[in-house]
């Protein structure tokens, strides 16, 4: 059951996105965004389903290039902890690469699309030791941070606003 909810939910969000140019000029965010010229956001990725966490990324990519689309500058942050770290190496331990295979580099395909729209991607230290991932192999695109929780509350210090995505 969990698993068709997941299936629906995928379906659904990929017919809003496709449709996404004809609905973009009849739906819009004009009352969140307001008078908005620059939006500040730190995503918290914290997910343990490699399809979820995929998924997820494009949905950010999403976000941004509908933010431009209404004339709000984006200025994305995205912190990786727990167990999203598993899916950011270039040398996954055995387990993951062969339950993910193919996901793995559909992953590293959408953190270089962030990196190319210009999102800063930040991943834990303390999640890469838990979870044994020799911080040498780490995708390109990320920067490797002391603790996520302090860069998630430096980065809303400084007015960027939390988005959880688990």
């Amino acid at each position: 059951m969990k698993k068709l909810f997941h299936y629906t939910l995928l379906i659904l969000s990929l017919a809003l996105a496709t449709s996404h140019g004809y609905a973009n000029s009849q739906i819009n965010d004009r009352a969140a965004l307001a008078d908005l010229k620059v939006g500040q956001a730190v995503f918290l990725i914290d997910i343990a389903d490699a399809k979820k966490m995929n998924f997820y990324l494009e949905v950010i990519q999403g976000t941004f290039k509908g933010m431009q689309e209404q004339d709000v500058t984006p200025d994305f942050v995205m912190v990786y902890i727990g167990p999203s770290v598993q899916y950011l190496s270039t040398s996954p331990n055995a387990e993951t690469e062969e339950e993910h295979g193919a996901l793995l580099m559909e992953i590293e395909s959408n953190v270089e699309k962030l990196a190319e729209l210009g999102i800063k991607q930040e991943i834990c230290a303390v999640a890469t030791d838990v979870f044994g991932i020799d911080n040498k192999t780490l995708l390109p695109d990320l920067n490797l941070v002391g603790d996520g929780f302090v860069s998630l509350i430096g980065y809303q210090a400084q007015g960027y606003h939390l988005v959880p995505v688990y």
